[in-house]
């Protein structure tokens, strides 16, 4: 009989590790014990040395559903001083530090068990709408600090009645330690209300009640495990454009939630990956093609073939869809700017003329979590959206770092990470910085960070651009502490960096950042660049010839004013009035006259590189979108009607590390025909690509940015370096777009 003792660090609490231990122990005959401190799990083992060895080699290959393990220091006690008897195997109290280092767990779906539980008769959690067990549940969004013990959870506050509590200290149970368990009678309640602020219902009711209000065609806030959303009946077209009417929002695509993968089938045509992504334990939001002869309401994703879908992912949803007609619009509560909505009062004082009843319970969101979205690329996970399953997200470093670093990101599609000791971890979404609200959120999850972990930056780095507000915010740190280092990352060359971290590149890269916006090093916009790279240092090799941008951020919302401003790099200012294309037919003549002097002398009329804003010109050729109502609205209409049959690219040259597209405005003017243009235009980015990685055959090829989301785009890549045989990488957990940001700032100080 011999002592081992293992120390294990990663996402190790919260997740049913000390009781999946104890079984273990007692599988193997094992006697000792385990427990929680700030930096994992410690386990301390009596047996024999070959149950010891079965022990270990059982907890890699199968270590707990929810765990992530990134390390297991194994040690054998070989001083006899220092070994110790034991009678059995215990699970000991948590041991509290001051160095807190373990890693927060994301929220999870409802588990296959715990869905069986509600829906059994006999069990005393039949209809109980939140629960939970060590294998899903929410986690993130309860947790005020760790270690992760339910006093430091949102359900502090709820007394375990006798049948929960036998479950909770019992190890061999699938709920011992489960920090958010409860039931009917000692967890929280459900309460329906009317906009109001009456009560209407409770529990099971409230949610048979809220049901039948969806079929009669009411708007209902619901709230989910990390916020609230906006809910209506998916078939409704009334209801539907009422709520596009009241959010603002003419054309943005909502998502749906199904009841399960047999909805799902009936209304999409999905891939084996997209259907293992939407049953997964994380049941993120999936970008699907929609059936032909789609049944559900033309004004749930307008002019596109995509919708978002994902499944029924807390019991709260399940037990809803008992009695509702159809899947549902299910959209975060929020208004535009601002992030997900986390209360009742908020809702009563946001929404009140959007919906008509408010679905709510009494455990109380500490940290919000958006739903995440994720699009399947060459049978390749990307994420559009990194939050709820998957957030916080850990990219583990090979070595520890020296001082503590907070990257606070962009301004759209804000993130934070911070990295200490060997630890690089990215904050879900927050929002665009575009509004109090936001800006709220933006620092509250900065202090949510440093009080998981005893955190205080020794290192800030943020963007370049001078107005973006986490740039704003970073200076006013140091300006309020002097002895911070701070360090300001160009925003495309962080780009780059996000996704060389993902794979822990450090070697030189042709990076490839293709974008909307970002600040370069001369003061213009820049987004359509290739870098030589490595951690330390970039070289800007070639980029989209400069144009300008007519209006400046006005321009992002007309993609006309982006067209008229190529016709002016390329013709005659009489030429171009007597065009009969639609970009030039959508202003009158003083209009373009007006537009002439601005762009002759740069009046408000800045210059840019960006491939994003190539995009919205070339929807406004196509007469696809000449006004555009959300981000990214050209790039899904050009993706749309993209046409793989199409092998033709319009002409370019690279001249002087420039990538000259006058040809390509030359050509465009005279095809009409949508198909043809949109995927001449996709084929020449593929071959400017393509020609510039020639040029650099010895670098592996490194892509990110939002472009990189366009999934045509990213597919004909994926296939054409593979062909080749070429060492190429684009990001798969960090998101490609401005999330991963803060993700690349940091990884350039590691």
């Amino acid at each position: 009989m011999i002592n081992y003792k293992i120390a294990i660090t990663g996402v190790v609490q919260g997740v049913g590790f000390r009781p999946f231990v104890y079984n273990l122990a007692l599988k193997y005959n094992i006697k000792g014990w385990v427990n929680n401190d700030e930096k994992g799990v410690n386990i301390l083992l009596y047996a024999k040395e070959e149950n010891i060895e079965k022990f270990i080699n059982e907890l890699k290959i199968n270590p707990p559903v929810l765990a992530k393990i990134n390390s297991m220091n194994i040690e054998k006690i070989t001083d006899k001083k220092e070994q110790k008897n034991y009678k059995n195997f215990e699970i000991i109290q948590s041991i509290n530090s001051n160095n807190k280092s373990t890693i927060i767990s994301p929220d999870i779906a409802i588990c296959d068990d715990c869905l069986k539980d509600i829906n059994d008769n006999s069990n005393f959690r039949y209809n109980y709408a939140l629960t939970n067990c060590t294998n899903c549940g929410p986690r993130y969004s309860i947790i005020k600090t760790v270690p992760y013990d339910r006093i430091n959870t949102s359900m502090g506050k709820f007394e375990l009645c006798e049948n929960c509590n036998k479950e909770y200290i019992n190890p061999t149970n699938k709920r011992y330690h489960a920090q958010a368990i409860a039931c009917e009678v000692c967890g929280p309640q459900i309460n329906l209300y009317n906009k109001y602020n009456i009560l209407i219902e409770s529990n099971i009711n409230a949610i048979e009640k809220a049901a039948q209000l969806i079929n009669e065609g009411f708007t209902l806030a619901i709230k989910g495990m990390g916020g609230f959303h906006i809910v209506c009946d998916s078939k409704n077209d009334k209801i539907i454009e009422k709520l596009r009417l009241n959010k603002n929002r003419p054309n943005k695509p909502f998502a749906i939630m199904f009841k399960d993968i047999n909805s799902v089938n009936s209304y999409t045509n999905i891939s084996n990956k997209e259907k293992e992504v939407l049953l997964s334990k994380e049941k993120p939001i999936v970008l699907v093609n929609k059936k032909e002869g789609f049944q559900l309401s033309k004004y749930i994703a307008p002019n596109i073939n995509q919708i978002g879908c994902f499944i029924a992912y807390t019991p709260l949803h399940h037990l809803l869809f008992r009695y509702l007609n159809n899947p549902i619009i299910a959209t975060s509560a929020n208004l535009k700017a601002e992030p997900i909505i986390r209360t009742k009062d908020e809702i009563l004082d946001k929404l009140n003329n959007i919906v008509d009843f408010i679905l709510d319970f009494n455990r109380d969101i500490i940290n919000t979590c958006d739903d995440s979205v994720i699009q399947i690329v060459a049978n390749n996970i990307v994420k559009i959206r990194n939050a709820r399953g998957y957030a916080p997200s850990l990219i583990k470093l090979e070595k520890s770092i020296k001082k503590n670093i907070l990257a606070l990101g962009a301004n759209q599609k804000s993130t934070i990470s911070i990295a200490f000791e060997n630890n690089l971890i990215l904050s879900p979404y927050i929002a665009d910085l575009n509004s109090i609200e936001s800006l709220e959120y933006f620092e509250r999850t900065i202090n949510t960070f440093k009080k998981f972990y005893d955190f205080e930056p020794e290192i800030i780095v943020c963007d370049k651009h001078p107005n973006y507000e986490s740039t704003k915010f970073a200076l006013k740190l140091k300006e309020q502490n002097p002895n911070l280092e701070l360090i300001q990352i160009q925003h495309h060359y962080a780009h780059i960096l996000s996704c060389m971290a993902e794979y822990n590149l450090k070697k030189d890269v042709l990076g490839i950042a293709f974008d909307g916006t970002g600040y370069g090093d001369d003061g213009n916009i820049w987004g359509g660049e290739f870098f030589i790279a490595n951690t330390k240092e970039y070289k800007r090799v070639n980029h989209l010839k400069y144009f300008r941008l007519l209006g400046a951020q006005i321009a992002v919302k007309e993609p006309k004013r982006i067209a008229l401003s190529l016709l002016f790099d390329n013709f005659t200012i009489d030429e171009i009035l007597l065009m009969n294309i639609k970009c030039v037919k959508a202003f009158n003549s003083n209009e373009i006259q007006m537009f002439y002097k601005m762009w002759q002398k740069g009046l408000n009329a800045p210059f840019t590189s960006s491939i994003g804003r190539l995009f919205d010109a070339v929807a406004s050729f196509a007469d696809i979108l000449q006004t555009q109502s959300y981000e990214a609205e050209t790039g899904l209409l050009i993706q749309q009607y993209y046409d793989e049959t199409i092998i033709e690219h319009y002409s370019y040259k690279i001249i002087d590390e420039q990538i000259d597209i006058s040809n390509m405005i030359k050509e465009i003017i005279l095809d009409s025909n949508k198909k043809l243009i949109c995927s001449k235009f996709i084929n020449m980015l593929v071959q400017i690509i393509l020609e510039l990685s020639d040029i650099y055959k010895n670098l592996p090829v490194v892509l990110s940015g939002g472009v990189f989301q366009n999934r045509v785009l990213l597919k004909i890549l994926i296939e054409k370096f593979h062909k080749q045989g070429r060492e190429f990488y684009f990001s798969k957990d960090v998101p490609l777009n401005d999330e991963g940001i803060s993700v690349g700032q940091i990884y350039h100080k590691i």
